[in-house]
């Protein structure tokens, strides 16, 4: 019979796999979620874990070709067109704590960073016009139970719970190039907004050969009172009233829903296989229309009359596959190794293209109520091209690295 339950094996697994999702998945996908700490099977269990991911990717080949701004290419300004490395090392953390009340009833909650980007190519390179530096953050806060009933050999669970999501973020353009005595030219748009969301799925599983089966859905999270603040401060050549000044906005954008299957099972003595498929609808991120807080009467909507800037992100639906295997060496120490493929999110602009990552992780149990993990990953980012309103550049196939730590205490 094989016995490697949900012990120690898994853990290690959920680490690894959601370091695998942080390094490489599509859209504005960091940590995502994970609930795995629900199935854990002590009474009391805490989990705090942080991947470092160090995406490199490299924008070539870099043209301006929007004539009428005066900038790079066209005009004065400008800068590197090979080379540009756009993307910035992050980090992803996560808490959680888990509770079993009963014997049917299980509770978790958890904090996580689910969601955020930064491209930071800076000012001097020819899309420049297009953008200096992007940065989305986020925190999320959640609350899932499951209830747990008997069916035939294994533990039928039912499963739900709320989530509050808050996310803020920045972006910088060169709007004109001016002499600097007038100002730096730079234009930047700050916003932030906060919205409730929801998650249901059921699971079942056979401790005895260590298999678990779970569907889970990610409801949408509406994001319809965005509120900021466009500065153009720094371009007062800007047309009035909004050159020279700070204009507060407001926008509406809805994040996305998603969708998760996962399965493992033990396949030997020691040996366990896993794989899972993902489907997020970042599809529903198009272009997210900014409008004056003045002409709040009338629908901001993309192209109308009184939108005066927009956050362009043309996304498709985004798929992730990951399959792996894990194996118990002894009762101290486990380990497995898993291949991802992101299917890339990017249309006609961005440099999401697929990827292909290959994460090992490691979990070590010095005694039945602390266990330490650590992981790594190496991926590819595929080669793409991207073209926008007002640059156009190609990227060649890129690497990204991750690493990550945990350590969990139950009782």
């Amino acid at each position: 019979m094989i016995r490697l339950t949900l012990k120690s094996i898994v853990a290690g697994l959920a680490a690894s796999v959601a370091l695998v999702s942080a390094a490489q998945a599509g859209g504005l996908e960091r940590g995502g979620y994970n609930i795995d700490l629900l199935f854990d099977t002590s009474r009391f269990a805490t989990d705090a874990s942080v991947a470092y991911v160090m995406p490199e990717r490299d924008l070539n080949n870099v043209v301006d070709i929007d004539i009428t701004d005066g900038i790079g290419s066209n005009g004065i300004g400008g800068g590197a067109t090979n080379g540009v490395r756009e993307t910035e090392s992050y980090a992803v953390p996560r808490l959680g704590a888990k509770v079993g009340i009963g014997e049917y009833l299980d509770c978790m909650g958890d904090y996580s960073q689910p969601y955020g980007a930064h491209s930071n190519p800076g000012r001097n390179w020819m899309g420049a016009n297009s953008n200096t530096e992007t940065k989305i953050e986020s925190d999320g806060y959640a609350a899932t139970c499951s209830v747990k009933f008997q069916v035939g050999k294994g533990q039928f669970r039912v499963l739900g719970g709320v989530s509050y999501l808050d996310m803020s973020g920045f972006k910088e353009r060169l709007v004109a190039p001016l002499p600097p005595a007038f100002g730096t030219g730079l234009g930047r748009v700050d916003l932030e907004d906060s919205g409730y969301g929801w998650r249901a799925g059921v699971a079942y599983e056979i401790p005895e050969i260590a298999f678990r089966a779970s569907a889970v859905y990610y409801a949408e999270v509406e994001l319809d009172s965005i509120s900021g603040v466009l500065d153009l401060t720094q371009v007062p050549v800007a047309p009035a009233p909004l050159g020279g000044a700070s204009t507060p906005i407001f926008g509406s954008a809805t994040m996305p829903q998603a969708f998760e299957i996962k399965v493992q099972t033990g396949i030997a003595p020691g040996w366990l296989a896993f794989g899972s498929v993902k489907w997020v609808d970042w599809s529903v991120l198009q272009s997210i229309a900014l409008c004056p807080t003045f002409t709040a009467a009338v629908a901001c909507t993309s192209g109308g009359p009184t939108e005066v800037t927009s956050l362009d992100l043309y996304y498709r639906d985004g798929w992730t596959v990951t399959g792996g295997v894990g194996h118990k060496f002894n009762d101290n120490l486990s380990g497995l190794v898993a291949l991802t493929w992101d299917r890339g999110t990017a249309t006609t602009m961005g440099t999401q293209s697929d990827t292909w990552t290959v994460a090992a992780g490691g979990s070590f149990t010095p005694n039945k109520n602390v266990e330490i993990r650590l992981g790594g990953a190496l991926g590819v980012l595929t080669s793409g091209t991207s073209a926008d309103s007002r640059i156009t550049y190609d990227y060649s196939s890129d690497l990204v690295a991750a690493v990550s730590g945990a350590i969990k205490v139950k009782f």
